[in-house]
């Protein structure tokens, strides 16, 4: 889906700057189109699979077969003597790596500590890296490499209910459990009760650019070429698993793309600094799509139980969220389903929990909206049983239960206008001609429905530097460690620098994605442009202060710098949250059990909107997700061998071109009280979506769908039962 652009450049006389430059304002809020959009179009734009080096070396992981248990032997001598082969890399000989530290988020998954043991704790764990002149060659060695093992029993199912689940203690990514008020009380109190239990799969994040690294020692610093989502992250990353003085690590990463979540730190690129230490030449390692289902994290299944309690006209009295997702047995990982209704709505009693099980499974990481896209589908879902029960409209009953302060944390919120966004969605939706009664709209052999959810994700900032320069040229040259993965970050930055500095964005040029260029936020947690934006505003305030007092500008410009450390830290606590409204209409044949999205249409109250294109853009791939999530994916695990059963994606569906109806995504005014403005909405266009398919569902059938995602096979069987308990129904009367 293509979106038109719009004019940039002025028409109208303008002021001058003190450098003589033609003064612009509006930047910020009027449509862009890439600044590199030509150059990845050709091809001129490099990944970091594609940057050329001389005497490069490939290097090819080979990953375990076994789901628990110890490695007996790497039998690497018949494949040292294979053509091209320059060394095997395994636990009996790999440099020694660090993993005892906490980085910038948390502590490390040991899974970065590659060959450092003989431990096999999941199917897919690295064993082996076979290094070759040639890519071709290091993978014919690598599947002709002989591991053999001391195998044990292993465990990977997950389901609710499952025993030995625990509730985390002190995980520094989530709290993993809020209460207020008596939860079994106020459900005794009320008038109509909600208890059911609601389940999503396992679900992975397969960027279009696989993950790739390549690493070398130049003048005695190492130099890394990565695809990652944050170079400062990388770089202070390996720096402490190798034991390096942080200066003399580089990492770059200009072109990224896709992360979603999944390119952090990953044992790809510790395998490519270990092979380059080891051979001193520059050593790149690319994982393959199946290898990406197993090194690089994933979504964790949910089994969520939802208690909501009510008055009869739908006022919440009880709110109970609590969540049951999985982790590793080397590494805790919380997927955060809960963690919505801590925001959304208040209750007298409000109680959210979250619980893991740990099993032989990789480490599940951030997908993109973590925690709240399955969390959305429980709450969202349990929502709209309870305005099915009272009888009330399911936008009034969300009307009903707005808080006006955070429901546990009780603080103000810097903007909140959900409502606004359910209004307009309402209108452009035409919800107000719909009929509330389900399995009433039939067009031929399709039964016709419409749903709608809400959607929240947190808008945070983190600490940034950036430098903006005065170019003698008249131009002006913004540094910031961004990173570009996709999202449209070097076309806001110049966006954001032109409206600061007060001057056209054809005079705006932006470095980005350099460890060398200073600490910055990665792109992560919707919170990169946000982040980035406020660094960029401060030093190009400051500079426009010393431009102001005049005088000729040096051959090497002038130079401001800022660090939004202290900013952030003198932030008024507040709820910071973007808001959405999700609406989605559907058609469903229950002769052979094919669901057919036909309009998803999403409202959005973002804060200030940088470039409208990108943003757009950003959203409708968030929804096109969020579809995926509720007809299509589904990773399934082999009980026998712990694996999966289709690690790629032709085994992995997700939604193609003709599952994708027309989607409109747009959002309201939303002021925030906050001295950037601007807030994220990289995720924010999941959250909800699969609730408002699936409440469309119901409406046009009559049945409940609680487990995604929602097959053919699953409406079959539903629409059967719904036909039985009918038939059993009629034969009681």
């Amino acid at each position: 889906m293509t979106t038109p652009t719009t004019p940039t450049t002025p028409t109208t006389p303008t002021p001058t700057t003190t450098t003589g430059i033609p003064a612009v304002t509006g930047a910020i809020g009027s449509a862009h189109t890439r600044v590199e959009g030509r150059d990845k179009v050709t091809g001129a734009a490099r990944y970091a699979g594609e940057v050329p080096f001389a005497e490069l070396a490939h290097g090819w992981l080979v990953l375990s077969t076994v789901a628990r248990g110890r490695i007996r032997s790497v039998e690497d001598s018949p494949v040292l003597a294979m053509p091209g082969v320059l060394t095997v890399l395994h636990h009996g000989n790999a440099p020694r790596v660090d993993t005892d530290y906490v980085g910038m988020v948390g502590r490390p998954n040991p899974v970065l500590g590659i060959f450092q043991h003989d431990r096999v704790p999941f199917v897919g764990w690295p064993v082996a890296l076979v290094v070759a002149e040639t890519s071709e060659q290091a993978r014919e060695a690598a599947e002709a490499l002989v591991v053999r093992y001391d195998e044990e029993p292993h465990d990977v199912a997950f389901f609710a209910g499952r025993s030995g689940a625990y509730t985390p203690e002190s995980n520094p990514m989530v709290q993993a459990e809020t209460e207020k008020g008596d939860v079994e009380a106020q459900l005794d109190a009320s008038a109509v009760v909600v208890d059911e239990e609601y389940t999503t799969p396992e679900e992975h994040h397969n960027a279009m650019e696989p993950h790739a690294a390549t690493a070398r020692w130049d003048g005695g610093r190492l130099d890394v070429v990565d695809s990652n989502q944050g170079s400062t992250w990388v770089a202070t990353e390996l720096a402490m698993l190798f034991s390096l003085d942080p200066a003399s690590v580089r990492v770059r990463s200009e072109h990224v793309g896709g992360g979603f979540g999944s390119k952090g730190l990953s044992p790809h690129q510790v395998a490519a600094v270990m092979a380059t230490t080891v051979l001193h030449r520059p050593v790149r390692v690319v994982l393959t799509r199946r290898q990406m289902f197993s090194l690089v994290g994933f979504r964790s299944p949910t089994a969520q139980r939802m208690r909501l309690g009510a008055d009869a006209d739908g006022r919440l009295r009880a709110f109970d969220h609590q969540a049951l997702s999985l982790t590793s047995t080397v590494h805790e990982f919380v997927e955060s389903s809960a963690v919505l209704g801590r925001v959304l709505y208040d209750a007298d009693a409000h109680r959210t929990l979250h619980r893991l099980v740990r099993l032989d499974v990789p480490t599940p990481a951030w997908m993109r909206a973590p925690g709240e896209a399955p969390g959305s589908f429980a709450l969202e879902s349990a929502l709209d049983e309870l305005a099915e029960k009272c009888g009330v409209d399911p936008i009034a009953l969300r009307a009903r239960n707005e808080p006006e302060t955070g429901p546990v944390s009780g603080l103000p919120f810097s903007s909140r206008n959900v409502l606004a966004c359910f209004e307009e969605g309402a209108r452009r939706f035409g919800w107000a001609d719909r009929d509330p009664r389900p399995g009433l709209r039939r067009e031929g052999r399709w039964l016709l429905g419409t749903g709608t959810a809400a959607a929240t994700y947190p808008s945070g900032a983190g600490p940034s530097t950036a430098a903006v320069t005065a170019e003698p040229d008249g131009s002006f040259t913004v540094r910031i460690n961004a990173a570009d993965i996709g999202t449209g970050a070097r076309t806001a930055m110049v966006l954001v620098a032109a409206d600061a500095l007060k001057v056209g964005p054809d005079r705006i040029r932006v470095r980005l994605a350099d460890s060398d260029l200073g600490p910055a936020m990665f792109a992560g947690g919707s919170m990169g442009t946000r982040s980035w934006a406020w660094a960029v505003t401060l030093a190009a305030d400051e500079l426009r202060k010393r431009l102001a007092l005049g005088g000729a500008i040096p051959p090497e410009g002038i130079t401001a710098r800022s660090n939004t450390a202290e900013a952030i830290g003198a932030l008024a606590k507040k709820e910071r949250h973007s808001f959405g409204a999700q609406f989605a209409e559907v058609a469903v044949d229950v002769t052979t059990g094919e669901v057919r999205v036909r309009r998803l249409l999403g409202i959005y109250a973002a804060g200030t909107i940088v470039n409208p294109l990108t943003a757009r853009s950003q959203l409708i791939g968030g929804m096109t997700w969020g579809l995926s999530m509720a007809l299509h994916e589904e990773a399934i695990r082999d009980q026998a061998s712990g694996g999966h059963v289709g690690a790629d994606l032709a085994g992995y569906h997700f939604a193609a071109h003709a599952d994708v109806p027309v989607i409109e995504a747009d959002w309201v005014d939303d002021p925030v009280d906050d001295p950037i403005g601007i807030k994220g909405i990289g995720e924010i266009g999941v959250v909800g979506v699969a609730a408002a398919i699936a409440n469309a569902v119901w409406h046009a059938t009559g049945v409940r769908h609680r487990d995604l995602p929602i097959r053919p096979d699953r409406v079959l069987r539903a629409a059967d039962e719904a036909r039985r308990r009918a038939a059993e129904g009629a034969r009681s009367a």
